[in-house]
C-alpha cells in the first residue's frame, strides 16, 4: 500500500489536536479533511479510518513503542504501528526510521496478554468494568466497544414508510438491510435499518427532504418503551437536539404536544431546525429551568428522561471519550442522574409513565440509579419493565426502564 506523506502528515497533525488539545475525535476529524479540497473519497476515508483507529488503539499502540519513540516522534509512531497492525510494510521514510517493525509485532502480542492492553483502556476503567460486571462479561464487551459503529437509520413515518424509502434509498446508490431481532418490533415501521457500506448520508436528497433520521438501532428502542398515543402530551425533558424526540412525534403521528427541554439553548436550535426538516409540527421547545419544571408540574402523560451519562455504551461511535473520562466524572454525573430523577419526575401526571434512559451500560448509572429512585420515592413510582442492551448485541449500549407514577 502507498503512503502519502501529505495525508501521514494530517493524520498525525489530528492525533496531536485529539490528545494534546483535548479536541474531540470527530470535531478533530471534520476539521482535517476540509484542509484540502482535492482530496478525493478515496484519501477522506483513509484519514478518518486512521485517526479513529489511532484513538480507539492509543494505549495499546503506544504500549508497542520504545520510551525513544514516545517522547520524540509518537504520533507518526503511533501511525506506524497501526499501519504493520493492518499487515503493511513501512517505506523508508525519516519519520519511520527508529521504527523497529519486528520489536512492534513482538510487543503487540506480549501486551494483548494483558486486558487493559488489549482493551487499550484507562486502568480506573479496566477496574470499574471487572467490578460491575465481572472479568469474563467485561472482557467480552470491550472486544465489541473497540468494534467499528456500524450505520442504523430510521425512517421517518410522517414523510416516507418502511416500504417507499429503501425504493429512494436504491435509486440513490445506497443498500439497507432490515435489523432483525428479538428485541425489535415485528411491525414495520419500527424496524431500524441498516447501512450496509458506509456513505456519506447527509448528503443524499432523501436525508436532505427528512424522509430518514441517522439513528443507531438500540436508541430507537427508547421512544417506543414510553407506550405513546396520539394526542397525549410528552416532555422529554434532556432532549438535547431531538433525536429521540422527533420519534415521538412519529409514533404520535403528529398528534398531540411535546414539550423539548434541554439546558443548552443551542441544541433546541438544532431541534427546531431537525422538527421543520421532519415536517413535526408538536414540539415546543424551552430552557430547562427549575421555573419551567415548577410551572409544568403533573402536566405529562408521558415524561422522558434521557439522562446526561459517562456514555461508556457509544464507545464505538466516540473511542476518544474513554480518554477524556475519569472516576470523578461518573461520580458527578451519577448525582446530577439522581437530580433531574427526582426534580423533573414531579412534571408526570399520576398514572403516567416516565423513561429514564442512558446510553451507558454500568448499573450505576442504570438498574442501581433507579432503585435509589424507588426508594426515595417511597411508593409513589413502580417500575413497569426495564431493558439493557449491551454491546455484545451489536449496537450501541443502552438501558431503559420504565416507570409508573402511582
Amino acid at each position: 500500500m502507498k503512503l502519502y506523506p501529505n495525508l501521514v502528515k494530517a493524520i498525525a497533525e489530528a492525533i496531536e489536536q485529539i490528545f494534546i488539545e483535548g479536541v474531540y475525535a470527530d470535531v478533530a476529524v471534520e476539521r482535517t479533511l476540509k484542509k484540502d479540497a482535492r482530496w478525493g473519497a478515496r484519501d477522506r476515508r483513509f484519514i478518518a479510518s486512521y485517526i479513529y483507529d489511532i484513538v480507539r488503539w492509543y494505549r495499546l499502540y503506544k504500549a508497542c513503542l520504545t520510551e525513544e519513540q514516545q517522547a520524540t516522534n509518537l504520533y507518526y509512531s503511533l501511525f506506524a504501528v497501526a499501519h504493520l497492525v493492518k499487515g503493511f510494510e513501512l517505506p523508508t521514510w525519516a519519520e519511520f526510521a527508529n521504527t523497529d517493525s519486528d520489536y512492534v509485532r513482538n510487543a503487540l502480542v506480549s501486551n494483548s496478554k494483558i486486558h487493559k492492553l488489549k482493551a487499550s483502556i484507562p486502568d480506573w476503567l479496566d477496574e470499574l468494568g471487572e467490578e460491575q460486571f465481572g472479568a469474563k462479561v467485561w472482557a467480552t464487551e470491550m472486544e465489541f466497544l473497540n468494534k467499528e459503529a456500524e450505520v442504523f437509520i430510521r425512517v421517518n413515518n410522517l414523510k416516507s414508510s418502511a416500504i417507499k424509502l429503501p425504493t429512494e434509498l436504491t435509486k440513490e446508490g445506497i443498500e439497507i438491510i432490515k435489523v432483525e431481532g428479538a428485541i425489535f418490533k415485528s411491525n414495520d415501521n419500527e424496524t431500524p435499518l441498516k447501512i450496509v457500506k458506509r456513505q456519506r448520508l447527509q448528503q443524499l436528497q432523501s436525508y436532505k427532504d427528512g424522509l430518514f433520521e441517522i439513528q443507531d438501532a438500540a436508541s430507537q428502542l427508547v421512544a417506543p418503551y414510553l407506550q405513546l398515543k396520539p394526542g397525549m402530551k410528552v416532555i422529554d425533558a434532556c432532549a438535547g437536539a431531538g433525536g429521540k424526540t422527533l420519534h415521538i412525534a412519529c409514533i404520535m403521528q403528529n398528534k398531540g404536544s411535546i414539550l423539548a427541554m434541554d439546558i443548552e439553548a443551542k441544541k433546541l436550535e438544532e431541534l427546531e431546525r431537525r422538527a421543520l426538516k421532519a415536517g413535526v409540527r408538536i414540539v415546543t421547545t424551552k430552557v430547562a429551568t427549575k421555573q419551567e419544571v415548577l410551572k409544568n408540574k403533573e402536566t405529562a402523560d408521558r415524561l422522558l428522561l434521557d439522562v446526561p451519562c459517562s456514555g461508556l455504551g457509544v464507545l464505538r461511535r466516540n473511542p476518544d471519550a474513554k480518554w477524556k473520562l475519569n472516576l470523578e466524572f461518573i461520580k458527578e454525573v451519577q448525582q446530577t442522574q439522581a437530580n433531574i430523577l427526582s426534580d423533573y419526575s414531579t412534571m408526570l401526571k399520576p398514572g403516567g409513565i416516565m423513561v429514564y434512559a442512558t446510553c451507558s451500560i454500568l448499573p450505576i448509572e442504570n438498574q442501581i440509579q433507579v432503585q435509589y429512585f424507588l426508594n426515595q420515592q417511597q411508593g409513589k413510582f413502580e417500575l413497569i419493565a426495564e431493558q439493557s442492551i449491551m454491546p455484545s448485541q451489536g449496537f450501541d449500549g443502552f438501558y431503559m426502564a420504565s416507570l409508573k407514577k402511582i
